[in-house]
């Protein structure tokens, strides 16, 4: 009954076309089950497509830079939530979150949604987007050790062996298949260079990556389904289609990433996911696709470097002199190439985006990227590292895109601000409901902390718990959302900010907006920052309501309460929060889930104000050593 009910409330966020275009996906879908379902056959086995059988893979247009000397060797992966990689290495059906494995039946009949019986499957996918192919190849071109060989040879045939096209777990994504052929393409053209490799190898990686891409071009996201899986479906095709010289695919790609750089990001540079982490996901597919194109003399739009000049600026304003980052929204930590076993990848886009745009984001200079290394050579980073470098401004409000951020005059104190919509489209996928709510970092480290994501596939009520307003730096009316949660990426009503004014002076900046999520009574937050340690809160109803103030902390800090008077103690960093209010309130010590990590959570302190009222003003002042 709970799957009807979801399907039903999905139908509704879709429009007639989108309606038929799923229901001529289901005929796709349909023909390729009665294909592929009674033989299993590999994806490496043979092109399926008779129309690509003379297609040639051509190594040298990756540009890769083989004369690099600045890289590792490391052979594991990150996997989400901490589990051991050297455990799970050929597990490629592993559940994760229990002892069950996701079963080998046809990836159009498979469920992956809230399995609690099994696990989350973005966990699973992770392993299955063949990160450590690239970087075994990479390794093996970089050393000659023929280890690294030997064991890209040994998974990528226990991988193909185990996992036959469109069947179980690793097939039930099609941008889980996009980032797979990506990395297959990294690693094609690492190893095409190599003596000792087998031709074999070298064949079946080709076929995998024109069956892929071909699947890829059959089934990309479209209409409420078409956010930043759509950009790295695109990616991916754009990708093949370079390497392959085949001229549809390239264009359709281009087509697709052109036209949704307007669809998808405000005109100021903000992703409409509005989660600084997807945008960042966002922009490595165009950075990444933009590369390709400048290598291979392919013509770039020229609103390709107006928005990416924007997004970049935006990437850069949430970013801290310490390396912190202001992150609204989901965060899965999802990436497309990582040849180093683990990266910063806000760090890695904005360097990936300075070398193109020819402008300076980041400072080049002090960031480690081995992707950057292979993906460009010396004299490549030295041209464009002297060129125009962007300033991030103290004070910046996104009246568009509606997120703002502060920082202090000496850098130290780092605030953001969220006065934005919900999230992307209809279905608003990877929004909180979290309006209004903010964010502290004192000298990089996270004290008024945001509570981050944990989990997508399985604990719903933990996916609930995390997007929910009363585990949010803002005020909660009756203990209810103030967006309306019909499932783990579906929203029906919906919170609606205005920015009600916005103001620069000598003694800071002062910010006004309201929200519309609780009806008949229309919230309105004023924040006051002096450019230094004081950030001043006003909150107003139009009438007296029950009202929860949130604040949550980091797990490392140490609470006190006093009065009306709580103190936050992090090292050598003290807080202190004063509240006004005409009514009786209470503040209460408690602790809420944190989750630093996909995949993982701990306890940390929070502290709750309740009152009967219409108006309450809160005061932080912060005091930390000088120097």
């Amino acid at each position: 009954m709970a799957d009807f009910m979801w399907f039903v409330k999905r139908l509704k966020a879709m429009n007639p076309q989108e309606i038929g275009w799923r229901v001529a996906q289901k005929r796709i879908q349909k023909r390729e089950e009665k294909r592929f379902r009674p033989h299993k056959v590999l994806v490496t086995e043979k092109i399926f497509c008779e129309d690509f059988r003379d297609l040639e893979l051509d190594a040298s247009r990756m540009h890769l830079n083989m004369e690099n000397r600045a890289y590792t060797l490391e052979r594991s992966i990150p996997l989400l939530g901490g589990y051991d990689y050297a455990v799970y290495r050929m597990d490629w059906a592993a559940g994760f979150q229990t002892d069950h494995r996701w079963p080998e039946v046809f990836s159009y009949r498979l469920n992956y949604k809230q399995r609690d019986d099994i696990g989350d499957a973005r966990t699973n996918w992770e392993l299955n987007r063949h990160f450590q192919f690239a970087i075994l190849a990479k390794n093996y071109a970089a050393s000659g050790d023929h280890a690294f060989l030997q064991e890209f040879l040994d998974l990528f045939e226990d991988w193909n062996e185990k996992n036959p096209f469109l069947w179980g777990i690793s097939w039930t994504s099609v941008m889980e298949v996009a980032i797979r052929t990506s990395n297959w393409c990294y690693a094609y053209c690492f190893l095409a260079g190599c003596e000792d490799v087998p031709d074999n190898l070298l064949k079946q990686l080709k076929i995998g990556i024109l069956n892929m891409a071909d699947y890829i071009c059959s089934h990309y996201s479209r209409y409420s389904s078409a956010n930043n899986h759509l950009i790295v479906e695109a990616y991916a095709i754009g990708q093949s289609g370079i390497l392959f010289q085949y001229q549809p695919w390239i264009a359709l790609a281009i087509k697709i990433l052109t036209q949704e750089l307007t669809k998808q990001n405000y005109s100021d540079g903000i992703n409409k996911e509005l989660s600084l982490h997807y945008q960042s996901f966002y922009m490595e597919a165009m950075g990444l696709m933009m590369r390709l194109m400048v290598k291979n003399g392919i013509k770039v739009p020229r609103l390709w470097h107006e928005m990416l000049d924007k997004m970049c600026g935006y990437v850069a304003n949430c970013m801290g002199a310490y390396g912190e980052a202001i992150v609204f929204g989901d965060d899965d930590e999802g990436k497309i190439l990582d040849l180093h076993g683990g990266l910063n990848h806000y760090h890695y886009v904005l360097g990936l985006l300075s070398y193109l745009l020819e402008k300076q984001y980041i400072n080049l200079e002090s960031i480690s990227c081995e992707n950057l290394n292979w993906l460009f050579t010396e004299s490549e980073k030295k041209r464009a590292s002297i060129k125009a470098v962007y300033k991030v401004p103290q004070y910046v409000c996104y009246k568009e895109g509606g997120n703002s951020i502060f920082r202090s005059g000496d850098a130290r104190i780092l605030i953001g601000i969220d006065h934005a919509a919900l999230g992307f489209g209809s279905i608003a996928a990877h929004g909180h409901a979290d309006a209004l709510s903010f964010q502290m970092y004192v000298d990089g480290i996270p004290i008024v902390v945001d509570p981050g994501t944990y989990i997508y596939h399985c604990d719903l009520e933990s996916r609930n718990a995390y997007r929910r307003t009363e585990n949010h730096n803002t005020l909660c009316i009756n203990k209810k959302d103030q967006s309306e949660m019909l499932g783990a990426f579906l929203w029906g009503k919906r919170a609606k900010c205005c920015l009600l004014g916005y103001k620069e002076t000598d003694q800071g900046v002062t910010l006004r907006a309201d929200h519309n999520g609780y009806p008949g009574n229309r919230h309105t937050r004023t924040y006051w920052f002096n450019g230094k340690r004081k950030l001043c809160i006003r909150d107003e109803l139009e009438k007296a309501d029950f009202v929860s103030l949130n604040f949550m902390f980091l797990p490392d800090a140490v609470l006190t309460v006093q009065e009306k008077t709580a103190f936050i103690l992090v090292g050598a960093i003290q807080i202190s929060i004063e509240f006004e209010c005409p009514n009786e309130i209470k503040l209460i010590k408690t602790e809420k889930q944190y989750s630093e990590k996909y995949g993982a959570q701990v306890s940390a302190p929070a502290l709750v104000i309740d009152a009967q009222t219409n108006f309450i003003k809160t005061m932080i002042q912060v005091s930390m050593a000088e120097g």
